[in-house]
């Protein structure tokens, strides 16, 4: 079996070498790799053959301190990965906090922020002033059902008017979980699209089905299933439109990292990351 690991790996290296991703920066969220340590996910990120991630703050942490940010880099370097984003991270009115957000995206020469920020009119007119000040952008991210930026149209409403700068990440299965095609999200959106998590979700009909995932998932995704009738599911395994969602970005020049986000299997994801990174390497040939 060990052998047998080592020659998939292999492939998957040599595969990366050759560019199978047609220019897009695939990467992973590493919320995907929440379980391991920065050590190993980093250590697992260049196994997997890509080279760019959007870090979640358990891997990089959120530091201004000089020996902080050389240590990061550091790691980052050593594994060959570049940061592009990072978050997701919350903003209020308070420019202090905010000043911090930027500052380390600034440090860390971050593209974008995932964001999370409040609602109002303060909170946006800060955003304004720090996205053209840092030239860093913000990239509001959806979360489902309930959340406060569920849809498209509830992003598109508090970005508008706004500095051309401060937009979305497009996470695909949170909004199939909220009934839309992220195809026409991205279309929505069109340049204001900062961030992309790539997930996909499988809706579930079919009673015996339900009774048979509601004893295997955990509680949290039980509920999700009684709630939505919806599960998370490999990349090319449920309904998402890698196809199409590649093609939209390809329109929009989009030169972000296309975050992989896997959040199933969290002990040992990698050999369902292996499967989602080759529907993305079979839809960019599709293109």
């Amino acid at each position: 079996m060990a052998a047998a690991g080592a020659g998939v790996l292999g492939r998957f290296a040599t595969a990366a070498d050759a560019d199978p991703y047609g220019g897009f920066k695939v990467g992973l969220q590493s919320y995907t790799l929440r379980a391991f340590d920065v050590n190993k996910a980093l250590a697992t990120t260049k196994t997997l053959g890509v080279k760019y991630w959007e870090s979640y703050p358990a891997h990089i942490p959120l530091s201004t301190l000089p020996a902080q940010l050389a240590e990061s880099q550091k790691l980052l370097d050593g594994a060959g990965v570049t940061l592009l984003a990072y978050g997701v991270v919350h903003f209020n009115a308070d420019e202090t906090k905010a000043r911090e957000l930027f500052d380390f995206a600034h440090a860390m020469k971050l593209v974008s922020l995932s964001a999370d920020p409040e609602p109002n009119k303060a909170t946006f007119d800060l955003l304004d002033k720090l996205v053209a000040e840092y030239d860093v952008a913000i990239a509001i991210h959806n979360h489902g059902p309930g959340h406060r930026y569920s849809t498209a149209d509830d992003v598109l409403k508090v970005v508008k008017d706004r500095h051309p700068k401060v937009g979305a990440c497009v996470d695909t299965g949170h909004y199939l979980r909220s009934d839309e095609n992220p195809v026409e999200v991205i279309q929505k959106f069109g340049q204001r699209v900062f961030g992309v998590h790539l997930k996909d979700v499988r809706s579930i009909r079919k009673p015996e089905e339900l009774e048979k995932l509601a004893k295997e998932l955990p509680k949290h995704r039980v509920d999700m299933l009684n709630r939505e009738k919806k599960v998370f599911t490999i990349l090319g395994e449920g309904e998402l439109d890698t196809v199409g969602v590649l093609k939209e970005l390809k329109k929009l020049n989009y030169e972000n990292c296309v975050s992989l986000e896997y959040e199933e299997s969290e002990a040992n994801p990698v050999s369902d990351v292996e499967l989602c990174l080759a529907t993305v390497r079979e839809a960019v040939k599709k293109i």
